[in-house]
Formats: structure tokens, C-alpha cells, sequence
């Protein structure tokens, strides 16, 4: 162990969350210029390993985006809660091959209690079959092979030893906002991206119920909780009734908008959500742990199992829950100790009042924002709105000079045709000083502009 080192390490790391307040949130093109430096040819020997971490961070430091600071609203990208990366930079120590127990019963066991919690806190069916993977692309990806495993074994056809050639087709049924995810997923699994029924959305990028197509034979249908853009939800009740009445399966797509489940007065939003097949979401969005980090749950258990088990000698198996046997990947990182951290930091109340606080934070920006005469585009159910600064041109200015300016960083988006400021307040430590002094800033900008 290289104590020195490490404890550099631990005091340049508070630093830069130290500063992260009053620095500007987006780097500055100076800083993004020197990144250069750190180019090069390889070293053809060692180096002091203090020496490469002050150039990492004299370099790197300034040149990141301040994500995990209270005021960047891009994308939806949340902070890392004190004790989620606490127990990212212990579980770094410990440096354990989350594979299977035989390699961490510490890892297997932790995130076995982290799955229940999470199971519990988003009202799913307890007894779900659940794999902790990278990103809700992955969480997709894998809820869709299961499906895919499940319909077509009920046709006969054993899709992992015989593939897909030859096989039943299955429908898959969409809705014209789904996510670039879940058409990457079908790629990835051979149902192909473009091989789909696409539902019409409502105004606020719903699907449908009523437009949704009659189905036979094998089918899966793709929902959302959480448009990325409106926040808006899925009719699931509806939709799931109708899938299940004609045996489709039925997969929801949950990365950010599944919280929603865990906060009282926005648990509404999600009705319906557990009468679905799978589930996917994200943890490093809205529960604010370390990236990267997700879930992937399957009402019968066995069909994710049989899905993702793989076989060899030197694979252990025990009694316990094995946690290889529900992902893609063998060798994997302990992601389930930085869930479990943040769930037994905040509790059940405490989540509820991450998201509802930053639920209380977006739509004071839609307030601000209404007030000075700029369009709202969306109804501000969750923590996500649009806004349009006049025509596309217009608005497009304001985003790059917002992001320019510094204070807060949006990114943008087109809605519906139009080019709008996305605003996704998924941060927990994001207060009302942020939300003020960013919507100035944004006001600021916007008639300096227009």
C-alpha cells in the first residue's frame, strides 16, 4: 500500500468537492484545451505515482463538468450521495470481483439485501428475479432477452441453444417516444431496430391505450415511466391489461421515472407500473450513487436466470443467490454496496423527499420561467421541463449562451418540432439558493439574447 499516495488522493478529491459551489459548471475551453497534455507517448518506464496523480489532477480536475455539484441540470444526470461514494471509495479498497460469493461474500450478500430494498421501495413484485447492471440500456437489454426467452419457449423453440434463425417471430410494439435505448436493445438482440409497431403518443409524448395494435402470437411491448423530455408516464394499467389479455409481455422502461413510486405524492404517476413483466432503471439518476449502476428486474425470476446463467467447471456455485447468474457479465464490480449505502443513509422517507424536493425544484423553474414570458412546453409532472426562449434559432442561442455563461448548464432537445432548454433536476444536492441563482442566471441570459 502506498499511504502517501492515497491520502493525496482523499484530500485532492475533497478539494475538488470543496470548490465545486463556486466554480462555473461547465469547464472552460482553456481547461478543455490543456487536456492535451496529458497526450503523448507511452512512458517507457515507470513514473512516481504522486507525480502522475497531481498531473491527473492539475489537468483533469478543471477540465471535468461539475455534475455533482446543485447546479447542472443536463441530460438527467444525478450527484453521488456522501454515503454512496463513501462506500464507492471503501468497496474500491476492497476490490472485489462481485461474480459470485466464492469471490465476495461480502459483495454477494450486500447486494442481495440492496435488491430487496430496491424491490420494496419501487413497489415491484418482491419475488422478482434482479440483476444489477451498468445502465438501464443493459437493464433493457436484458428484461427484453427474457422476454424473448419466455415467448418463445412457450412457441418451443429454446432461443439460446438454437438462436434465432428459424425461429417464431415475435411483434414488438413501441410507442413513437420511445427511447433510443430500447431500439439499441432490440438491435442488440436480433428483433432489429426498425422491426417494430410504433403507437402515436399524446400531446405530452404518452402512448396511447386506445391506438394500441390487436396482437397475436408472440409479442412484447415496450412502455415508459418517465418520458426523457416530459417526464410524462405510460398509461401501464391500461396498457398492460390489454397485453396480457393477447399473452404479450410487457417490459417498462423505467431508467429515471420508476422513482416516482418511492414518493408519496407522485407514486399516483406510477399506477399500474407492477402489473408489467420487467422492469429496468437507473441508480446513478435519481437515487444518486456512483456511476455506473442499474437494475434489470423479471416477474419470474427463472426466466431472467435462464437467460443469463452460464455454465463451466470452475464456476462455484452455493445456496445463496449467485449474482452472476442474473447478468450479462461475469467479472463485475461490487455496484451493490454503493445501493445498499444509500438506501440505509436515506431511508424510506429520505428518498421520498430526494424526489419530491427535486420534483419541487423543476417546477419552480417552470414558474420563474412562465413569469418572464417564456413557453413552458410541458406539464411539469416530475422533474423534468421544456422551454422554448421564442423560435428555434432563438432558443438555440440561449442554451449556448447559457452554457457559456457558466452559472448552471441545460442542455437542449426538440419537442414535438421544436427546438426547446431541457431542465432535469435530478441532483441531491441541489438546493433553493441553486434554483435561484440559476434562474437568474438563465433570465440573464435570455434578455441579453432575445
Amino acid at each position: 500500500m502506498n499511504r502517501p499516495l492515497l491520502e493525496s488522493a482523499a484530500e485532492r478529491s475533497l478539494r475538488y468537492l470543496d470548490e465545486l459551489g463556486e466554480r462555473r459548471v461547465g469547464p472552460s475551453p482553456e481547461a478543455v484545451s490543456a487536456l492535451a497534455q496529458l497526450d503523448g507517448e507511452l512512458p517507457a518506464g515507470p513514473s512516481d505515482p504522486l507525480a502522475v496523480l497531481d498531473r491527473l489532477d492539475r489537468l483533469g480536475s478543471p477540465a471535468t463538468v461539475a455534475s455533482a455539484g446543485g447546479r447542472y441540470f443536463g441530460f438527467v444526470i444525478g450527484g453521488s450521495l456522501p454515503a454512496a461514494l463513501a462506500a464507492n471509495w471503501l468497496a474500491g479498497a476492497w476490490d472485489q470481483n462481485a461474480v459470485m460469493t466464492a469471490t465476495s461474500p461480502a459483495a454477494a450478500k450486500i447486494e442481495e439485501i440492496a435488491i430487496h430494498w430496491l424491490l420494496e421501495i419501487l413497489d415491484l413484485p418482491r419475488d422478482s428475479g434482479v440483476g444489477l447492471v451498468d445502465c438501464d440500456t443493459q437493464g433493457i437489454f436484458c428484461g427484453l432477452a427474457a422476454a424473448r426467452h419466455a415467448l418463445l419457449l412457450r412457441e418451443g423453440w429454446d432461443v439460446e441453444s438454437q438462436g434465432l434463425f428459424g425461429a417464431p417471430p415475435i411483434t414488438v410494439v413501441v410507442s413513437e417516444e420511445a427511447h433510443t435505448t430500447v431500439h439499441k436493445s432490440l438491435g442488440l438482440l436480433g428483433l432489429g431496430r426498425n422491426r417494430v409497431i410504433r403507437v402515436p403518443t399524446d400531446g405530452q409524448g404518452r402512448m396511447r391505450a386506445d391506438a394500441l395494435p390487436r396482437l397475436t402470437g408472440p409479442a412484447i411491448v415496450c412502455i415508459q415511466a418517465g418520458n426523457v423530455n416530459t417526464g410524462s408516464f405510460d398509461p401501464a394499467a391500461q396498457i398492460c391489461a390489454a397485453a396480457h389479455e393477447s399473452g404479450a409481455w410487457v417490459h417498462v422502461d423505467g431508467a429515471f421515472g420508476l422513482w416516482a413510486a418511492a414518493a408519496p405524492a407522485r407514486a399516483h404517476l406510477t399506477r399500474g407500473v407492477a402489473d408489467a413483466d420487467s422492469w429496468s432503471v437507473d441508480a446513478h439518476k435519481w437515487l444518486n450513487v456512483p456511476y455506473d449502476s442499474a437494475m434489470v428486474a423479471v416477474r419470474d425470476a427463472r426466466h431472467l436466470h435462464d437467460t443469463m446463467a452460464a455454465r463451466a467447471a470452475y464456476l462455484v456455485g452455493s445456496e445463496q443467490r449467485e449474482p452472476w447468474t442474473f447478468t450479462p457479465g461475469l467479472s463485475r464490480r461490487a455496484r451493490g454496496v454503493e445501493i445498499w449505502a444509500a438506501l440505509a443513509s436515506l431511508g424510506r422517507s429520505g428518498v421520498a423527499d430526494l424526489v419530491e424536493r427535486t420534483c419541487r425544484h423543476a417546477a419552480s423553474f417552470a414558474e420563474g420561467l412562465r413569469a418572464a414570458g417564456y413557453e413552458v412546453l410541458n406539464d411539469v409532472v416530475l422533474n423534468q421541463v421544456l422551454v422554448s426562449f421564442g423560435d428555434d434559432e432563438t432558443t438555440r442561442r440561449v442554451i449556448a449562451g447559457i452554457q457559456e455563461e457558466g452559472t448552471c448548464w441545460c442542455g437542449g432537445t426538440v419537442w414535438q418540432g421544436r427546438a426547446a432548454m431541457r431542465i432535469s433536476v435530478s441532483g441531491w444536492a441541489t438546493t433553493d439558493d441553486d434554483v435561484a441563482r440559476s434562474l437568474d442566471a438563465m433570465l440573464r441570459v435570455a434578455r441579453a439574447t432575445t
